[in-house]
């Protein structure tokens, strides 16, 4: 039997598919040397050292497009391209309780998600992550304004009445038959 397409499964189908999908990413994933987790700006990366580790025994180079974290006199822990390019002067990489290495990646591109760290590495599905809710307090000023005008819109909408384009129009319609009391605009339209 062929593998149906997903779009032609059925929810329980696509179900199955995705807890087995997801089952096969986390036990890959649980094979890297190290665990990470992601947000639209940053990646973070945590690698495990030896207990009693000292800064001065690591090796830690982040590049634009590249990372090596190991130990002096050893193979390396993590060595390749990373999955996108990094803003290296906004990354820091610190050893806690001096026995794991907390790299923290600054995204260049804050608009995608990544699939892995390293591109050689297994992928994940980038289509199954769900991004944790953030409060409007914590967009810059132009974004916070563009969201809270679709809240009050698609609110306005729930609620049967006009939206703020449509208010902002009749307005403008109003202040124009102010100005010119000599024009008949009762039955004019704004599209």
């Amino acid at each position: 039997m062929s593998e149906k397409k997903y779009d032609d499964m059925t929810p329980e189908e696509r179900e199955e598919h995705d807890r087995i999908a997801r089952k096969k990413e986390e036990a890959e994933q649980a094979t890297l040397p190290y665990k990470w987790r992601q947000t639209l700006q940053d990646v973070d990366v945590s690698v495990p050292v030896p207990k009693g580790t000292r800064s001065r025994d690591l090796i830690v180079t982040i590049k634009k497009k590249n990372m090596v974290v190991g130990l002096k006199g050893q193979p390396p822990i993590i060595e390749g391209e990373l999955c996108k390019e990094i803003k290296v002067e906004e990354c820091t990489w610190t050893l806690e309780d001096q026995k794991e290495v907390f790299i923290h990646l600054e995204k260049v591109n804050k608009a995608d998600w990544w699939e892995n760290v390293i591109t050689t590495h297994p992928p994940i599905d980038t289509t199954k992550i769900q991004p944790e809710n953030s409060k409007l307090s914590d967009l810059d000023g132009e974004t916070r304004a563009m969201v809270e005008k679709m809240m009050f819109d698609q609110h306005q909408k729930q609620a049967g009445k006009k939206t703020s384009d449509e208010l902002q129009k009749e307005e403008m319609l109003k202040k124009f038959a102010a100005a010119h009391p000599e024009l008949d605009l009762s039955n004019a339209k704004i599209s």
